[in-house]
């Protein structure tokens, strides 16, 4: 009975070897089986490996620039999640497999997974690296930013694709040089994605106008800039309607930035009737200045010029000129503070007495048809609600 037992155990043991030196390609299924668990260990161990490492570099990383430094970390945890898999890779491909042929492809596969990973995480950590630069100087503005971190992963993709197509055995140079005459063609064809892209360049580094800017291009866009892109501006309109703007036109015209004003400024010219005595016009003249340089809305002399001035005879009022400058710069804050001004304005006039101008006009008559009745001028028919005080014409008889 034990050596019927011994003989069955004998008999297992020789169809597992059998089984398991089984090959195809020289891949045996002891071979296939071993790959596939070390395979299985580094895809489990692949997240216990990212959190032990990123913890340990937050951990020396740790410093003035933490906030960072743990963004960069951040952006790099995905990739030190393919550090395992890469390895396990390696491994089947230096110890395990035996055909020369199947060494070769694994070892491709991996390197090309290699190059792969250290190009995704440069593509991601561009953007943290590049934040740095913000504020540090006036040229490194958000727009200069976006546009450098959008070039640089550009570049990025193309530098990464290269490098895995080198990886087997595709050279990139003589098939771009085969294009050459395609090339050309697409140049030609291009010259106006080429300028527009110059022309980002231009308005960045001039820094004509920053995403949030108000801008005016006559005949083009007016509105709040959203973004500066590397052929567009995105530009939305008061009416919240988006305009996307070929950067060549901002650049080849003059732009106007309300931004970036100083001070905002109010000139008005007011009509005084000429019933206004001299007396009158001096009270008005100087309440309204006093009222302009004793409110802290507005910017005082020497700062910027605050006028209120008698500035004309015009044909049916007394021209006075209003002209100075808010502190805000702000739409709203702006319409505000005019209001305000107005009021102002109204109540000064009234209480000097004096009034507001209109339009007049006087016409005379070469002859009277029969059947018009006449009424002297500031008078009305008894049924006339206004009593004569809104009559803006009068007529009078030549010769009267």
């Amino acid at each position: 009975m034990t050596h019927t037992a011994n003989y069955d155990l004998t008999a297992l043991w020789a169809i597992f070897l059998s089984l398991w030196q089984r090959s195809i390609l020289d891949l045996t299924v002891g071979h296939f089986i071993v790959s596939i668990v070390i395979l299985a260990i580094a895809v489990l161990i692949r997240r216990f490996f990212s959190r032990t490492v990123i913890s340990r570099i937050h951990a020396w990383s740790s410093g003035g620039e933490g906030d960072l430094n743990r963004t960069i970390v951040d952006a790099l945890a995905p990739h030190l999640q393919s550090i395992p898999i890469v390895l396990a890779i390696l491994i089947i491909g230096e110890f395990i497999l035996t055909n020369q042929r199947l060494k070769d492809g694994l070892l491709q596969v991996d390197q090309s997974l290699i190059a792969f990973t250290i190009f995704w995480a440069l593509f991601e950590v561009i953007g943290p690296l590049c934040a740095v630069l913000d504020g540090r100087t006036p040229i490194f503005s958000k727009a200069m930013i976006g546009w450098t971190v959008r070039v640089g992963r550009a570049i990025i993709v193309a530098l990464g694709a290269t490098a895995i197509l080198e990886v087997w055995g595709i050279h990139v140079g003589p098939v771009l040089a085969s294009f050459g005459l395609v090339g050309v063609a697409v140049a030609l064809g291009a010259q106006n994605l080429f300028k527009n892209l110059i022309s980002g360049i231009f308005i960045i580094g001039e820094q004509r106008f920053r995403n949030g800017d108000w801008i005016l291009t006559e005949g083009i866009v007016e509105g709040t800039v959203e973004t500066i892109g590397l052929r567009t501006t995105k530009v939305r309109r008061f009416d919240q309607a988006p305009v996307f703007v070929p950067n060549s036109y901002l650049a080849d015209n003059a732009v106007t930035n309300f931004s970036q004003m100083t001070f905002r400024r109010i000139s008005w010219i007011i009509g005084l009737d000429y019933s206004t005595t001299t007396s009158q016009l001096r009270d008005i003249r100087n309440a309204i200045e006093a009222y302009i340089l004793g409110s802290s809305d507005f910017v005082h002399p020497p700062e910027a010029v605050a006028f209120v001035r008698v500035d004309k005879f015009n044909d049916s009022s007394i021209a006075l000129m209003v002209y100075c400058f808010t502190r805000t710069t702000v739409w709203g804050d702006w319409l505000r503070i005019k209001e305000e001004l107005a009021y102002a304005i109204k109540a000064i006039v009234k209480k000097a007495g004096s009034d507001f101008a209109f339009p007049s006009q006087s016409l005379y008559v070469e002859s009277i048809p029969t059947g018009i009745e006449l009424f002297p001028h500031n008078t009305a028919p008894s049924n006339d609600p206004t009593n004569g005080t809104q009559v803006a014409s009068k007529i009078v008889p030549k010769g009267a």
